[in-house]
């Protein structure tokens, strides 16, 4: 009994010293509590841009440990996501651009590498469209420009999922929920002001366009994404939902560092 109880403790010590190593922190940006993770001190910075409903944990869950050990891990928790407080008003992906970029400047950061997940994956090419000089190089997974091109029966979905018509906006006498929020920015975002052709075409940056092969990004979306950004590579993963980072962990970590390590 004895080696099995040394061996039981020392895997929760393992797992301790793991959890440990991903520390939270907290930074007031444009005006509100910001907390984010950070993993890993040495190597170029790399910033995790979580899923919508999401957290860093839950979409980069398989991903942590691996992109630490080279890199100095940065990931922020968005308004409402986490342990960030939400907001009153709606949810913007302008106004997390700009936590974001607040973020990287209070930490003194830049050009920094960015991999985004969702929408995670629209931050990251709005902050290398708006904000150049925080950008070195960009991956996305199952991102969009434009609420279209998400699936019909996402979009469906979607409108079933809001209690309120989106029409509604500032004129509720009561503060809506969360979860409605969040419909109704992937209803009516983002905007063209936000993220469009135009804007994808002025991103100067390296970037790694992935999605999966039954992604609920429509495939024809994401092959205009690829094609307005002037230096971009695609990869469509086989056999693949929208949860590239979780499904497919081998894969995507391998390629992911490479595409970020190559001169």
């Amino acid at each position: 009994m004895r080696p099995l109880l040394l061996l039981v403790l020392l895997l929760l010590s393992w797992g301790n010293a793991e959890a440990a190593r991903l520390e939270g922190h907290w930074l007031t940006v444009n005006g509100h509590a910001l907390h984010y993770l950070a993993r890993g001190g040495h190597g170029r910075p790399l910033v995790l841009l979580h899923g919508g409903g999401a957290t860093p944990r839950d979409s980069f869950a398989k991903q942590m440990r691996a992109f630490a050990a080279g890199h100095r891990v940065i990931a922020p928790e968005q308004v409402g996501h986490g342990r960030t407080p939400a907001l009153p008003g709606p949810l913007s992906y302008t106004r997390m651009m700009e936590d974001t970029a607040a973020l990287l400047g209070a930490l003194r950061l830049g050009p920094v590498d960015v991999v985004g997940f969702s929408d995670g994956g629209i931050l990251a090419l709005m902050l290398a469209a708006h904000h150049p000089a925080l950008v070195r190089r960009v991956v996305v997974s199952g991102a969009n420009f434009s609420p279209d091109g998400v699936s019909e029966e996402a979009q469906a979905e979607t409108r079933a999922r809001m209690k309120y018509p989106l029409a509604v906006d500032h004129g509720l006498r009561h503060e809506v929920s969360f979860d409605d929020k969040l419909m109704r920015l992937w209803a009516g975002s983002p905007t063209e002001q936000e993220l469009s052709p135009a804007l994808l075409s002025r991103i100067k940056r390296r970037v790694l366009v992935m999605a999966g092969d039954h992604d609920v990004i429509k495939m024809s979306h994401t092959f205009a994404l690829y094609d307005a950004l002037p230096d971009a590579r695609l990869w469509i993963l086989p056999n693949t939902s929208h949860s590239t980072f979780s499904e497919r962990p081998t894969w995507v970590n391998t390629e992911v560092l490479a595409f970020l390590d190559a001169p």
